[in-house]
């Protein structure tokens, strides 16, 4: 199983921090665009967290279960209005079983990458396959490495500098690692948080999806199918269950 890096040190402050990923303009294109593919049928989140696209999912009609590692986190989603409407699993996203089909698996704000290796990213394409019904969709949101903006020889890139927090990113390019380096400094304190991942390409997940009984459906640089680009800092890409049989 993965490691926890979103445990109660993390989640007690996650919404606070993040509040500017919780706002209308970001959430409601993500929610949308979600919806469209669930249709009239039900919609399951890998890394639910503490709920910032889940409820609002739901509370548009859409029947969510959502998994995630961090009982915390899912605990913070539990105390909010609405929850009640979704269903939340404790597990690992890429082996963790919930019972029914969805039409559209999804996992947003480059969630995949806590799958600190290729298996457990192979792992979870075949997890999404094994909970689509035929023809349903498997949306990922994530970023394109950055490896371009790297100086020859440099391994860090810093991503955000204010007041309350320094960000920056070390990249090992050996293994295909990353690790998120946060600094927040709040009432004279610092609190330090380095969570590692790995990035993925683009084509990558493409013959992840393909080992999956999937193939690409459509690919674009962002919630409201901004056109992909080379210059395209991230991509929402969607694969749609071919094949039927056991993953």
């Amino acid at each position: 199983m993965a490691d926890d890096y979103f445990g109660e040190q993390v989640a007690e402050h996650f919404d606070e921090r993040y509040a500017h990923k919780a706002v209308p303009a970001v959430v409601d294109p993500m929610v949308a665009f979600i919806a469209d593919l669930a249709g009239p049928s039900a919609a399951l989140e890998f890394g639910v967290g503490t709920g910032r696209i889940a409820l609002p999912l739901a509370q548009r009609g859409v029947p969510v279960h959502g998994i995630d590692l961090s009982e915390a986190m899912i605990a913070r989603m539990r105390a909010k209005a609405g929850s009640d409407r979704v269903v939340a699993t404790v597990g690992d996203f890429a082996t963790t079983k919930v019972e029914g089909t969805f039409s559209v698996v999804y996992l947003v704000a480059n969630t995949i990458m806590n799958l600190t290796t290729q298996d457990e990213q192979v792992e979870c394409f075949r997890n999404a396959a094994a909970h689509l019904e035929p023809k349903g969709s498997f949306v990922i949101e994530v970023l394109v490495p950055r490896l371009q903006r790297l100086p020859p020889g440099e391994t860090f890139q810093l991503f955000n500098v204010e007041p309350t927090h320094v960000g920056f990113d070390e990249y090992d390019i050996v293994r295909q690692g990353l690790t998120s380096h946060h600094y927040w400094i709040e009432g004279g304190a610092v609190d330090v948080n380095s969570p590692p991942f790995r990035y993925v390409w683009p084509s990558e997940l493409d013959l992840m999806a393909r080992l999956a009984g999937m193939t690409l459906r459509e690919r674009w640089g962002g919630w409201e199918r901004e056109p992909f680009t080379a210059d395209s800092a991230k991509h929402v890409s969607v694969w749609e269950r071919v094949a039927t049989g056991p993953f």
